[in-house]
């Protein structure tokens, strides 16, 4: 994760907390910074016409939690898809996938997870952002905060009857905890999430420890030269897998020998075209395997 653009220097406004704790912030408009001088220009556009799609407020504990939604117009009972997001939160990236999987007949929604405790979009240096908002994002919050998303698409055109979830780097590790923690998933896709890692506070369970609490299947997404997720992990992975329960059975990774970290990210430059279409069709597969078409 520690690519181009950790020379920069952070162009952070003053924060403000609303008066239930919320940082206030909105879903990002266009690429975050952090992400790199953009070869956004390179990056797959989705429009949204048919579609019913912008920003949310998802109720949660504590104040409003802002999210994007994107859904077929005027349809109801739609299998749902969180999208969860790499370190750079909502932007235009996860906006975009979000209207690609509506475009498909998807419910597909992506919570702005870091909202308590910053903008990522605002950030240009990325050990900045991981150390003043990403480390300090509890895994409890989160899943909590995908537990109210789930609630507020169920009343808003979704199902959680047929509820997957996916998410990309950070946000690809989510996905195996949320996999553990929710009964009613159906099926998750996790693209290069980390698989190790030491217990803390915030993070006290690392994704090899808790094989045996998955609830549903899993497919996994990597590349071979990923430089942060050591393949020994996906290899310790697969074997706890195959000996864990039902859900960890059903799981799958695939690895894509060539690509590197964030291979799916079509606005960096560690975007590969082949690869990520079809661990992309992999997944729309899975999906609809697991009881999940669009």
């Amino acid at each position: 994760m520690k690519d181009q653009d950790a020379h920069f220097d952070s162009l952070l406004p003053p924060l403000k907390l609303d008066r239930r704790g919320f940082i206030a912030t909105t879903v990002a408009a266009g690429f975050s910074l952090a992400a790199g001088p953009a070869v956004a220009q390179t990056a797959i556009k989705t429009d949204a016409s048919g579609l019913t799609a912008g920003k949310v407020d998802i109720p949660t504990a504590d104040g409003k939690m802002p999210a994007y939604r994107a859904a077929p117009a005027g349809k109801k009972n739609l299998p749902t898809l969180l999208v969860v997001s790499e370190i750079f939160g909502v932007h235009e990236y996860i906006q975009d996938v979000c209207r690609r999987l509506a475009h498909l007949g998807y419910l597909a929604i992506a919570p702005e997870l870091f909202a308590r405790q910053g903008d990522p979009s605002k950030y240009t240096d990325i050990p900045k952002l991981q150390a003043e908002i990403i480390s300090k994002v509890p895994d409890k919050q989160v899943r909590d905060d995908l537990d109210a998303t789930v609630a507020w698409a169920a009343a808003h055109g979704g199902s959680d009857d047929k509820l997957g979830i996916l998410g990309f780097c950070w946000g690809g590790r989510q996905v195996w905890l949320y996999a553990a923690h929710n009964p009613k998933l159906k099926a998750g896709a996790a693209w290069y999430g980390q698989l190790g890692g030491d217990p803390s506070e915030l993070k006290p369970r690392s994704v090899l420890s808790l094989v045996n609490d998955l609830k549903a299947p899993v497919l996994g997404a990597y590349g071979g030269k990923d430089a942060g997720i050591p393949q020994t992990d996906v290899d310790k992975m697969r074997i706890e897998l195959a000996k864990g329960p039902a859900a960890a059975k059903a799981s799958r990774i695939d690895v894509y020998p060539e690509a590197p970290h964030a291979f799916h990210a079509d606005y960096r430059p560690s975007y590969r075209k082949a690869e990520a279409e079809q661990a992309w069709q992999r997944m729309l597969d899975w999906f609809k395997q697991n009881g999940l078409g669009g």
